[in-house]
């Protein structure tokens, strides 16, 4: 058989949109999808998909890998939550110990050639003294502490390990900016959602973020043979053009903020995921605090891909998704022409 692409973590939004692309890729002749719980709808596509209900943190992912001979692996499987469970326990152990066991078995399966795991810029950390940029190279100031950033930096630490082990198979690591898109289901995509957007006081953090399918068309870039001139092995920074601040991307979403001291954000931030409303994470709480800008250079001209959308254009599609927040930017910028017009009148009849 040809190209056998296995992806774990396909019971999730983006894996499942990925599988589906996937199956229409010439040279792919199978996708075999790996996850606890099957997509919530079909996966439509070319190529023969086969589900296998299977938790990646059991060995059974080895005989799933010989039995249809992968050459491909793609680790979607990394995640601040796990589904089915909303224990911080079982998230950590899908995300290290079940890294672990798909590393293991794919070390010692023959016919895999290529490796392609999805990670996070949350291993750079988010603290006060970080540079203005990260580059692919540069260690954070402060580590991880804890969270899904702390598994990340983890995975990312077996990967290099597996890579020394099995120096045939080409790897890939992509660490992704936030992801927005209208379905995305991520940590940030349900802050947004929120209606009027708790912030904390004194910060105004600079963000990036990175659109749904610009992160599905990366996956395929690096799942697939290297375009010439590029190459897709090696860890890369994702995320769009541009930077935003905090503010600026809630008055765009039409979205009232609210400041308050960094102890009562935490506090509330604990009750609203106990209450399992929001997985507003510590690791979200620095983010949202300090921010992070990453570098793209090499995604663009070492992979070669330039994302499609911008900073901007991914918060405006989310935008356009949602609909119009409490404060529509069209009627606050009527509102304060009309203000405008009226002052000088107010003050020539004050001075009159």
């Amino acid at each position: 058989m040809g190209n056998v692409v296995l992806v774990t973590g396909v019971g999730r939004h983006l894996g499942s949109r990925f599988a589906q692309v996937l199956r229409d890729q010439p040279g792919v002749d199978h996708v075999v999808g790996v996850d606890v719980q099957p997509p919530s709808h079909p996966i439509g596509g070319a190529a023969p998909y086969t589900f296998v209900g299977a938790d990646i943190r059991r060995p059974v992912v080895a005989r799933v890998i010989a039995d249809h001979q992968v050459t491909t692996v793609v680790h979607l499987n990394v995640s601040t939550t796990t589904l089915g469970s909303t224990s911080r326990g079982a998230v950590k152990e899908t995300n290290v110990i079940g890294t672990m066991q798909l590393l293991a078995a794919v070390q010692k399966a023959p016919s895999v050639q290529r490796l392609v795991v999805k990670s996070t810029t949350s291993v750079y950390g988010s603290a006060p003294r970080d540079p203005a940029v990260f580059q692919e190279r540069m260690q954070p100031k402060v580590l991880p502490t804890g969270g899904f950033a702390k598994d990340a930096v983890e995975v990312e630490g077996y990967v290099r390990g597996f890579s020394r082990r099995r120096p045939d198979v080409a790897v890939g690591v992509l660490r992704f900016a936030n992801i927005l898109g209208p379905d995305a289901d991520t940590p940030l995509n349900e802050y947004f959602a929120l209606p009027v957007l708790p912030t904390v006081l004194g910060f105004d953090p600079r963000l990036q973020f990175v659109h749904e399918d610009d992160a599905v068309e990366v996956l395929r870039l690096a799942a697939l043979d290297p375009r010439r001139g590029t190459t897709n092995s090696g860890t890369f920074n994702v995320a769009g053009d541009g930077v935003m601040l905090l503010s600026q991307a809630a008055r765009r979403l039409g979205k009232p903020t609210v400041p308050v001291l960094l102890q009562a954000v935490s506090f509330m931030a604990g009750l609203a995921r106990q209450a399992r409303l929001l997985d507003f994470s510590p690791e979200q709480l620095r983010l949202l605090t300090h921010g992070r800008v990453v570098d793209t250079t090499l995604l663009r001209e070492t992979f070669g891909y330039t994302p499609a959308f911008t900073t901007e254009q991914a918060l405006a599609c989310l935008g356009a998704a949602q609909g119009p927040g409490l404060l529509p930017p069209a009627r606050v910028a009527a509102w304060t022409d009309r203000v405008a017009r009226t002052l000088p009148v107010t003050i020539e009849r004050t001075q009159g």
